[in-house]
């Protein structure tokens, strides 16, 4: 039982289980808001334009019973806005990494150093140094380089 509790609270500890729950407080949060624009600002417009609410439209069954078909379309206008949203931010996010990465990246050298007498803009494929005339040896990417 004690290694239980030891492992709990390691697992508790990590950062990403409170990312987590921050992601989950505010997603909730955020769900609200989705729900009252379609409840609020799109129900009632598109009410104005076909004459109907969607939280309105009710199938009755036997006694008090009824199925609630606006109510499942307001979710699932509140599942396609949630779903293009994310979309939106998740694309954003990635295009933004995307970017930095290519800033970070190196590019290949052009040129590199003569070990005799340390020449430093000798072409990279160059077989002799341009400043003392010495053989330079070719790394295996150089090589495979000039065969392509």
């Amino acid at each position: 039982m004690k290694n239980f509790m030891s492992e709990f609270k390691e697992f508790i500890s990590r950062g990403n289980v409170m990312d987590m729950a921050v992601g989950i407080i505010i997603g909730g949060a955020f769900t609200a808001i989705v729900t009252s624009l379609v409840e609020d600002v799109i129900n009632p417009i598109l009410g104005c334009a076909g004459g109907m609410d969607f939280s309105n439209i009710v199938i009755p069954l036997v006694g008090d019973a009824s199925l609630k078909i606006g109510n499942f379309i307001n979710a699932i206008i509140n599942f396609l806005i949630m779903a293009f949203i994310l979309f939106s931010i998740i694309k954003a996010m990635n295009t933004a990494a995307g970017k930095l990465k290519k800033e970070q990246e190196e590019e290949a050298p052009t040129t590199k150093m003569c070990p005799y007498c340390k020449s430093e803009d000798i072409p990279i494929g160059a077989c002799k140094c341009l400043h003392c005339g010495s053989e330079l040896q070719l790394s295996a990417e150089e090589i495979a380089a000039q065969e392509a």
